[in-house]
């Protein structure tokens, strides 16, 4: 299966400090990865590289075989990359039908300032706005403002905005955090299930490690601003490094009983 994402020899310095070094990762379409390593390890620095909020100090990245190093967010943006944040993006006194609105008729535009000229009721937009509402499962909350949703439901509405492009390629900034034990499980199932069936690919950073065990079909372990372990979930999970400086727990197997 072809890459997607190519990234080689990736690095980035802030003066003497080096936050990324000898990254080296390639993702095929359509696969989720999940990223994981303590605060500090470089996984935010590695995503803001790709999504051109930072330049790389060396290094390539590639998407779809295109060079996208260095280039401005709103190109890679344009191109079909997209991301949420930790903190959601979200306009807080606008309801959910007009976040969404908005992030369809932002997704259309074209130029620099397609913006300033693009409706942002078209009908395009507005049906964009209708379909993701339903694919995340938040259309009975369409009327209500952003600011008095409930954490989870605000999480959906931010990442359904950042789906709303149709990007083939999303980066996930710690979905689940600020989600209760209970719903983290309901939210990620939503999330994934929807960005399925669009056939997106997907980078999650995740500081919890059951959601990324059941979620994942790879995890990149980030440790002192490079990759000490990459593969399966049971694979990485288990290296006795990543448990000893990322995770300091021993996961128990998938399908293990209790003695």
């Amino acid at each position: 299966m072809s890459a997607i994402l190519a990234v080689e020899n990736l690095e980035k310095t802030f003066g003497s400090l080096v936050a990324a070094r000898d990254i080296n990762v390639s993702i095929p379409a359509e696969q989720t990865v999940g990223v994981i390593g303590a605060n500090g390890a470089g996984k935010t620095t590695f995503i803001n590289m790709i999504t051109g909020h930072l330049t790389p100090t060396k290094g390539t990245i590639r998407f779809e075989d295109r060079d996208i190093t260095g280039k401005p967010s709103r190109e890679i943006t344009r191109l079909g990359i997209s991301r949420s944040f930790q903190v959601a993006q979200v306009f807080p006194t606008l309801t959910v039908f007009e976040n969404m609105c908005i992030a369809a008729a932002i997704a259309r535009c074209r130029g620099p300032f397609g913006v300033l000229t693009t409706p942002l009721r078209s009908p395009a937009a507005i049906a964009e706005a209708e379909a993701t509402l339903e694919l995340f499962q938040i259309g009975l909350y369409r009327h209500t403002p952003a600011n008095t949703l409930p954490q989870g439901i605000r999480k959906l509405l931010d990442i359904g905005m950042a789906v709303v492009g149709w990007p083939r390629l999303l980066l996930l900034d710690e979905p689940t955090s600020g989600i209760s034990i209970e719903e983290k499980f309901g939210l990620m199932s939503v999330v994934m299930t929807a960005l399925k069936s669009r056939k997106i690919t997907v980078l999650f950073v995740e500081h919890d490690m059951e959601i990324v065990e059941k979620f994942a079909d790879r995890v990149l372990a980030f440790y002192d601003g490079t990759v000490i372990a990459d593969g399966a979930p049971d694979k990485t999970l288990a290296d006795p490094r990543v448990q000893e400086l990322i995770t300091g727990v021993k996961l128990r197997p998938k399908g293990a009983t209790h003695a």
